[in-house]
């Protein structure tokens, strides 16, 4: 698996050009994109792989949402018949209406596939033992995780249906070595054991594998699952429902992803004028998966913001596999204007998480006189002595960070939603 991660530039790109043009032979049985495919690639096949820009028009949430509205339940996105589909997936919804996803088999295994490169880079081996810290629904993520470890030959341990002291008792019991959940969670988890007077640094945990929001390459939010989790390796991913498992961490130096370039083809664009960014520029990630050929995804807009990273091969870790930069910087549909200003989730995280009082926080933003305005509620930890010099100091940082003025506004302890899987705090009045 990790060979094809380190394979020369040169390789990369022919196995990528083969595995698109496999990919268009597919498209040509597949209704929804046959009405996509630009007819000069009826025929012809790819002969680099920048064609595929010329032969798909990008791809959005609202028309797969739209094709699966008039051919319900599952659309035309099929490329088989519909009895050869066997695994059902849908996405979260908590920014539009969800969109159901079903797949193959052998689509789900190149999806296993690809978390397995995940497993290999931290260590996950057979023998260890995994606990999925959330309740299992129709969401893809840990599903698929939930394949490649068994496949891996990890034992798992379920946590669904468990309080958080619960978990942390499993945890525990079992010598768990392993724990997939989101950021958010990690830090719940050490919030409860505080509360609960459970020692984590005495946890057997050596691994928490993160996935669900931008948290896991964020470095104040990394400093802070540490703190709570002193023995465990944080290790940081991304994928969604639509397009699969797609990004590993830099295994030398956190604080960045790399796309799985053998599995998915990459582009970084302009939200706005659909034109490529250069490196150290930011923009909306575009993917292509490269082996999911029963419902696959040509050119779709991730809605991720991302920052590119530099051509040629990583000079951390030696890959030639697309880098982001600071990993997941949020969703598009959370990034807003103030009075100018981009306000990207990640860098208001960032800020927030350096000051250890902090248990969890809220953006609000609404828009008044044509003008969008924005505040922040903090939570303190319930023993914090001076609370309102929390919340004053943030909020001189962030009038540094971001040369405004962003009220930050405290709120009681327990008075602000706590979350298991995405965190939600990025609201519009």
């Amino acid at each position: 698996m990790i060979r094809d991660i380190f394979a020369e530039r040169e390789q990369m790109q022919a196995e990528q050009l083969e595995k698109l043009n496999q990919l268009l032979a597919a498209a040509r049985k597949n209704e929804f994109y046959k009405k996509r495919l630009n007819p000069k690639f009826l025929e012809q096949d790819f002969t680099n792989v920048k064609d595929i820009s010329e032969a798909f028009p990008l791809l959005t949430k609202d028309e797969i949402a739209e094709d699966h509205k008039n051919h319900p339940p599952f659309g035309t996105n099929l490329t088989y018949p519909l009895e050869e589909y066997n695994h059902f997936n849908q996405t979260s919804g908590t920014t539009s209406t969800p969109i159901r996803w079903i797949d193959d088999e052998d689509s789900w295994q190149w999806m296993v596939d690809n978390w397995k490169i995940v497993l290999d880079l931290a260590g996950l081996k057979k023998g260890d033992r995994a606990m999925f810290a959330f309740s299992f629904g129709p969401f893809l993520g840990f599903w698929s995780a939930f394949d490649a470890v068994r496949q891996q030959g990890a034992m798992i341990i379920p946590g669904g249906g468990m309080t958080t002291i619960a978990r942390l008792h499993a945890i525990m019991d079992n010598t768990v070595d392993t724990l997939f959940c989101t950021p958010t969670y990690a830090m719940r988890m050490g919030e409860i054991a505080k509360e609960e007077k459970f020692d984590l640094s005495q946890s057997p945990v050596k691994r928490i594998i993160m996935a669900g929001e931008p948290g896991g390459s964020i470095a104040a939010t990394r400093a802070r699952i540490l703190k709570v989790w002193p023995n465990a390796e944080l290790i940081d991913h991304h994928g969604m429902t639509e397009v699969g498992p797609a990004s590993y961490q830099n295994p030398v130096k956190p604080g960045s992803l790399h796309i799985i370039s053998s599995s998915y083809y990459a582009e970084i664009i302009d939200p706005e004028t659909g034109s490529k960014v250069q490196p150290g520029f930011v923009g909306e990630l575009v993917l292509t998966t490269l082996g999911r050929f029963g419902s696959p995804a040509i050119r779709y807009r991730t809605g991720d913001y991302v920052m590119r990273g530099n051509r040629g091969k990583c000079e951390d870790c030696g890959t030639y596999d697309l880098k982001l930069e600071g990993g997941i910087l949020g969703r598009i549909d959370n990034m807003i204007f103030v009075r100018g200003v981009n306000m990207y989730p990640a860098a208001v995280e960032e800020l927030i998480r350096k000051y250890s009082e902090i248990v969890e926080y809220r953006v609000e933003f609404k828009s008044r006189r044509s003008m969008t305005e924005m505040n922040v509620k903090i939570e303190c930890a319930p023993d914090t002595p001076k609370p309102q010099k929390i919340a004053k100091a943030l909020q001189m940082d962030m009038r540094t960070a971001f040369t405004l003025r962003i009220p930050v506004i405290l709120v009681e302890p327990n008075e602000l939603p706590r979350f298991e899987a995405k965190a939600k705090r990025w609201v519009r009045l």
